[in-house]
C-alpha cells in the first residue's frame, strides 16, 4: 500500500535517475528536456508509489500558484459558460486551476475581486469584463499580472485579446435583412462603453450606408447594459416610433430576447410584423418562439484561445502582444422572413 506521503527523491531512487532528472521528468513544462524512455521509467515509478507533487513547495521555488483568475461580467448569461469550460480545459491541460469570479457589471464588486486575486497571487487573469477605457487594468499591468482580453478589446492600453469579428458579424445580419428586402431596419446597440457594443454599433451604421439605405436616429435605441430588461426598454422606444422598423438587428441575443415580449406585448408577430436578429448564439437560443436569427460566434474556441494566450505569456514574458478575431457565422432560423407588403408595418 502507498505510503501517505512519498517524496520526490524516492520516486528518482526508484526509477534509478538523478532527483533533479524524476522533477523535470514530470513537470509539464520541462519534461521534453529529458528523453522519452526516461519519462516513461519516471511516470511509472510515480505511478506505482503514489505520488503527489507537492504544488505549495513548488509555487514557493517557481513563485508561481500554478492558478488563473477567470473574471466574467455576468454568470446568468448563457453566453459565458462555454468560454471559460474553454479556458479550464486548455489550462488544466498545463497543470493550472482556474479561480472564476462574477462582477455582475459592478465596477465596485471587480475592483474587489481584482484585489482578491491579486492578493491570492494568481499567475494571470483571463478579463470578459473589459470596457473600452479601463482605468483598472493600468493598475493590474503595474502589478505584473500577464492579462487576456476575452472577447473585449481596449482602446487606451495594449493587452492581447481574443474576440469574434464583431463588425463582420452585423455585415452578415445586415447583408441578410436588406437581402429579404427590409429597408426600415432599426438597432438596439449595446452599451457603448463596452467594445463589443461601440463595435457593432459603427459596424450597423457602415454597413446600412454600404447598401443605400439610411440610418433613422429614431430607429436607434442604447441599451445600458446586456440584458432583457434593456432589450425590452429599447424595443418600446423604436416600435414606438412613427413608421416602425420592420426588422431589428440586435447587438446580443439577451437583448432580442427583449425585443421578443415587446413585439408580442404589442400584438405584433415575429417575424410577420419584425424580423428580429441577435448576436452570439448562445445556448438553446435556438428553442425559443420563433428560433432566433443570430450571428454564431464560436464560444469555446475563444476561451481555448484566450488560455493559450495567456500560457504563452506565462512561459515567456517578452511574448509580442496579440489580438486574434474569430469569424464569426449567420445562422438563420424562424424570427427572419421577407419584409411585409403591407402599408405602415
Amino acid at each position: 500500500m502507498p505510503k501517505d506521503t512519498v517524496t520526490l527523491r524516492e520516486v528518482a531512487q526508484a526509477a534509478g535517475v538523478h532527483p533533479g532528472t524524476a522533477s523535470r521528468a514530470l513537470n509539464d513544462a520541462t519534461r521534453s528536456l529529458v528523453r522519452p524512455e526516461t519519462v516513461e521509467r519516471v511516470t511509472a515509478a510515480a505511478n506505482a508509489l503514489g505520488y503527489k507533487p507537492n504544488l505549495l513547495a513548488r509555487s514557493f521555488k517557481t513563485r508561481r500558484t500554478i492558478s488563473v483568475g477567470i473574471i466574467i461580467p455576468d454568470i446568468n448569461n448563457p453566453l459565458f459558460p462555454p468560454m471559460v469550460r474553454g479556458v479550464e480545459d486548455r489550462l488544466f491541460h498545463d497543470g493550472y486551476v482556474a479561480l472564476l469570479a462574477n462582477t455582475e457589471g459592478d465596477l465596485v464588486r471587480q475592483r474587489q475581486i481584482f484585489q482578491s486575486m491579486v492578493d491570492r497571487r494568481v499567475d494571470g487573469l483571463v478579463l470578459a469584463t473589459a470596457r473600452r477605457h479601463d482605468m483598472i487594468l493600468g493598475e493590474l499591468e503595474d502589478e505584473g499580472i500577464p492579462i487576456v482580453l476575452l472577447n473585449r478589446v481596449v482602446e487606451d492600453r495594449v493587452f492581447s485579446s481574443v474576440s469574434v469579428d464583431d463588425a463582420a458579424g452585423i455585415r452578415l445580419a445586415v447583408e441578410h435583412l436588406v437581402g429579404l428586402g427590409h429597408e426600415r431596419i432599426g438597432h438596439v446597440a449595446g452599451p457603448q462603453s463596452m467594445s463589443t457594443g461601440f463595435v457593432r454599433y459603427n459596424a450597423f451604421v457602415s454597413d446600412m450606408a454600404a447598401t443605400g439605405l439610411v440610418v433613422d436616429d429614431r430607429y436607434v435605441a442604447f441599451a445600458e447594459s446586456f440584458s432583457i430588461a434593456e432589450g425590452e426598454r429599447c424595443a418600446e422606444a423604436l416600435l414606438a416610433s412613427p413608421g416602425r422598423p420592420t426588422a431589428i438587428v440586435a447587438a446580443n441575443d439577451m437583448l432580442a430576447l427583449g425585443c421578443y415580449s415587446v413585439v408580442e406585448r404589442a400584438g405584433l408577430v415575429c417575424p410577420g410584423d419584425v424580423s428580429i436578429v441577435g448576436f452570439n448564439d448562445m445556448p438553446f437560443i435556438d428553442r425559443v418562439n420563433p428560433p432566433l436569427t443570430t450571428v454564431r460566434i464560436p464560444h469555446y474556441e475563444l476561451g481555448v484561445h484566450a488560455a493559450e494566450l495567456l500560457l504563452g505569456r506565462l512561459r515567456d514574458p517578452d511574448t509580442p502582444v496579440k489580438v486574434v478575431h474569430l469569424p464569426p457565422q449567420l445562422v438563420v432560423r424562424g424570427s427572419t422572413a421577407r419584409a411585409s407588403d403591407r402599408v405602415g408595418a
